[in-house]
């Protein structure tokens, strides 16, 4: 059916054509059985009366209007979908993210590296002491903490990772950092994704290893696991390096030598 006028199909002047359904005709009452055809201008429904999924109606602007619907414009790292609400414009935001499109980090939050968590919590950095009783004389440069790698290290590692490191908390005598390793190059059973590193306070008051938050990092250690701390850990033996790029390339190489068997443990 077409119309030969937009009021016969209260089409809100954003479609050109309607069809008739005689089952809405009925349940109107009799009075209107009009369904408007490819509405324009972003918006949807019956009668093109509200706006479709990715904008949101300007209230300042009728709406008959052709800029009556607007784009939600969603962060696409800060949102969690690109459909905001109707009615405001409000975006759904990941957590500690906030703003009508979700741009900003929310108070008590900070920005992270990480596309997955973008904004943190804001650690409550642990009491460590710049050095610890007893430790003096190991307090130094850390045994493993060279900036070169080489094979040899590498083969001696359980776990060679790159991570971004998001937060961290004090837990008794250890200090939990909150990873999201980006890429694994040893550790047969890690993931990419979110993973716990374990720093005993004692280690990281001599910066063996030294790893401070939002720094993305190539992670070597041991994988000394123990049931009350899950996840990895780290000690003075273990490497900690701010990642390079050209580090990839190098551990992959690693990783082929290691296949075939040229690691002497």
């Amino acid at each position: 059916m077409d119309c030969s006028f937009l009021s016969a199909c209260n089409c809100n002047r954003h479609a050109r054509r309607c069809r008739f359904n005689m089952e809405l005709y009925k349940l109107s009452g009799r009075t209107s059985g009009g369904v408007c055809l490819k509405c324009r201008h972003n918006t949807a429904g019956r009668h093109c009366h509200y706006c479709k999924e990715g904008y949101y109606r300007d209230n300042s602007k009728p709406i008959a209007d052709r800029r009556a619907c607007k784009a939600c414009d969603c962060h696409p790292v800060g949102a969690s979908g690109r459909t905001c609400n109707q009615t405001t414009g409000q975006c759904p935001c990941k957590d500690g993210v906030t703003g009508i499109t979700c741009n900003r980090c929310a108070k008590g939050y900070q920005q992270s590296r990480s596309p997955i968590a973008p904004c943190i919590k804001i650690p409550r950095m642990a009491d460590v002491p710049k050095r610890v009783v007893g430790r003096q004389d190991k307090c130094g440069d850390c045994p493993a903490a060279k900036k070169k790698v080489n094979l040899n290290k590498f083969c001696k590692r359980d776990y060679v990772v790159q991570a971004s490191v998001l937060s961290r908390e004090a837990a008794g005598g250890w200090i939990k950092f909150t990873l999201h390793v980006l890429q694994v190059f040893k550790g047969g059973k890690l993931h990419r994704g979110p993973q716990q590193l374990w720093v005993s306070v004692e280690d990281l008051a001599c910066k063996c290893p030294k790893i401070k938050v939002k720094q993305t990092y190539l992670l070597m250690g041991k994988d000394n696991r123990d049931p009350e701390r899950p996840g990895l850990t780290a000690d003075e033996r273990s490497i900690a390096i701010e990642w390079k790029d050209d580090w990839a390339r190098r551990m992959r190489r690693y990783q082929r030598r290691q296949r075939k068997g040229k690691c002497k443990n």
